[in-house]
């Protein structure tokens, strides 16, 4: 799972594997699997890079508690 913060300022854990595409026009619109749209604040380069740690987390092994990030 990854935070990312709605347009609204609410912040939201997301299910990274259900992510189909990601837009940037200009909001960053995230396109899920399941139909639903979400337009966030972050970029895209930051939704990608919290992907790669979170997946980087999930293969070490390391529990999301004991890093050094707000992602």
């Amino acid at each position: 799972m990854i935070r990312v913060t709605r347009i609204n300022n609410q912040s939201i854990l997301l299910n990274s594997d259900l992510i189909e595409q990601i837009e940037t026009v200009p909001d960053t619109t995230i396109a899920l699997t399941t139909g639903q749209r979400l337009f966030v604040r972050e970029s895209a380069d930051e939704i990608l890079s919290r992907i790669v740690e979170f997946r980087r987390r999930i293969g070490s092994g390391i529990p999301a508690g004991n890093r050094n990030e707000n992602g």
